[in-house]
């Protein structure tokens, strides 16, 4: 590519990422440190701290990213080990149902959750059955427990991103470290710990600053628990009086700068240390077959958290076909009739196709602009490409909800996203711009690891045999990238079908809600609101798996599309 072209690009990328990301993040910080008066002040941040509501909802927020993390980690972090080393029973198959949380959007799995433990829960009916409670004294575990309740949750869900990232740190290990230390006499866990943990730390570092980010700013999940007194409940609830209440605004600013220190925090560990930058080592280690007792062990381990992590899952399509489900183990009658009247919802079936049309805008969006950044990225050779390859990651340190409530505030009468807003204050463009924003990364790393993996000999042979840069990137480029971009593409369509935080805040009215906000919204509704929610929460699993496990299969990488 030309410096010409790869500036230009380079400029409309830039130009595009400055009006739609940084300027809703400036201005959400400029709404909170900018008086009426147009001064500068730091009165209501301060007032954020010196609120003890406030500071609650800061310090639960915090505390919820960081033991989410910590209990993901836990998880994650034995079985990328167990999979590195070790060959046992089913390996494969049980590797690949890792992937299986992500799947269900986790606000739609707290549903199935919250109908297991509560009072009178599918736990509570097993314990009295069993004689281990007083059926006149049940446990309300969500009622005493809501914040472990959400670190379950997240740990279940997250989990993958962190096995992934540090699956990826243990394949590029030398074996001849370890190897070393073994005939140095270091023992197993000695080992562990001083050879293996810190060769790992970028992957680790990689996953858990994305883990954290959003179990940090997760909405759906406390918003189905009833938890308020978390910092991202607090701005949801404060989005009715945004025009006059400043306080929301200095809540997200402070989110933002928490999360982004996390964030380059993570990016400077790993740039500081060479273990993140190691060649891949020309030798493997041999993976150890276990045999009898101790492989089945190690089945029943990765078969015992599969069936932990598909508990949410398994509660929703329970709910979603249950007649009557109160003060028993398992629905007592079964019906497909929420299925049925699902789809006969007002709220339903335009839903989805908003969710549709929302998420295939954000797609072609994000295919256009993945290629173009991959191209400058891989093939130009202007200063500057590792500055524009960190600038399309930040979508990955910002959270969701921040940018949403940019968008929502710029998107005012008289503000300067107002003009995306359609009649009847229709959100189309605003949503499949805030989804492609947010979706962008995975295209561009999809796209870049398709530009490496390609000879780039085939493309200059075809431009020196008098072919136009059009018609090599449509005969040649292309159908060797197709395969990375459709995975891409489709991670992306997929993610942004099933999007929470700008779903939840940008939709404002009934006609134009997605999925996951109608989600919601059937389960605020009387009567059989959560089996309806649960009905479209079942259907938006399956379309979930179906694209996940698509889109690995076509990228090659396991876990490519989801490292930093």
């Amino acid at each position: 590519m030309s410096s010409k072209k790869a500036i230009i690009l380079t400029g409309l990328v830039t130009l595009f990422f400055g009006a739609f990301f940084l300027f809703p993040v400036v201005m959400v910080l400029g709404e909170a440190f900018v008086d009426p008066e147009g001064g500068v002040t730091l009165a209501y941040v301060i007032e954020v701290f010196a609120n003890p509501v406030y500071l609650e909802g800061i310090w639960n927020a915090l505390l919820l990213g960081i033991t989410s993390t910590l209990a993901s980690l836990l998880i994650a972090f034995p079985l990328a080990l167990l999979t590195h080393r070790y060959r046992f029973p089913l390996k494969g198959p049980l590797s690949a149902l890792i992937l299986v949380p992500l799947v269900l959007p986790p606000f739609v799995g707290a549903v199935g959750v919250k109908q297991m433990l509560g009072v009178r829960g599918s736990l509570n009916a097993f314990l009295e059955k069993l004689g281990m409670m007083d059926p006149a004294a049940p446990i309300d575990w969500l009622g005493e427990g809501r914040f472990w309740g959400i670190v379950i949750m997240n740990a279940l869900h997250l989990y993958p991103i962190l096995y992934m990232n540090i699956a990826a740190s243990l394949s590029h290990l030398d074996p001849a470290m370890e190897e070393a230390a073994q005939n140095l006499g270091c023992p197993p866990w000695r080992r562990l710990w001083r050879i293996t943990m810190p060769l790992t730390m970028p992957g680790i570092f990689a996953g858990g600053a994305i883990v954290f980010i959003w179990s940090f700013t997760e909405l759906g999940v406390p918003l189905v628990f009833d938890y308020s007194r978390v910092a991202p409940v607090q701005i949801y609830d404060g989005l009715k009086d945004l025009e006059s209440n400043p306080f929301p605004y200095a809540l997200v600013a402070v989110l933002l700068v928490i999360s982004s220190a996390v964030f380059l925090l993570s990016k400077a560990l790993l740039g500081r240390s060479r273990l993140g930058t190691a060649p891949r080592p020309k030798g493997k280690q041999g993976e150890k077959v276990l045999q009898g007792c101790k492989g089945w062990v190690v089945t029943g381990l990765f078969l015992g958290v599969f069936l932990l992590a598909s508990l949410p899952h398994l509660g929703v399509i329970f709910l979603s076909v249950a007649t009557d489900w109160y003060g028993s183990i398992l629905p007592e009658q079964l019906t497909g009739a929420h299925y049925d009247e699902a789809l006969g919802h007002p709220l339903v079936v335009p839903s989805i196709q908003n969710s549709l049309m929302y998420a295939s805008g954000a797609m072609i969006v994000d295919l256009v602009l993945g290629l173009a950044i991959a191209w400058v990225i891989v093939r130009s050779t202007i200063r500057g490409r590792a500055l524009l390859d960190a600038l399309v990651m930040l979508p990955l340190a910002v959270p969701g909800l921040v940018l949403a409530f940019g968008y929502l505030a710029l998107a005012q009468e008289g503000r300067a996203f107002h003009f995306l807003v359609g009649e009847g204050a229709n959100p189309a463009l605003l949503l499949v711009i805030a989804y492609a924003v947010r979706r962008l990364p995975y295209v561009v790393r999809a796209a870049v690891a398709g530009l490496q993996q390609s000879n780039v000999a085939l493309e200059e042979a075809a431009l020196s045999l008098g072919a136009t840069p059009l018609r090599m990137m449509r005969r040649i480029a292309l159908p060797l990238l197709s395969a990375n971009l459709i995975a891409g593409g489709i991670l992306a369509f997929a993610f942004a079908m099933l999007e929470v935080s700008d779903s939840l805040i940008l939709a404002q009215q009934a006609e134009h809600f997605p999925i996951t906000k109608a989600i919601y919204a059937l389960l605020n509704t009387l009567g059989n609101g959560y089996e309806l929610a649960s009905a479209l929460g079942v259907w938006a699993m399956v379309f979930l798996g179906i694209a996940i496990v698509g889109a690995v299969s076509l990228a090659g990488k396991r876990g490519g599309l989801f490292r930093m």
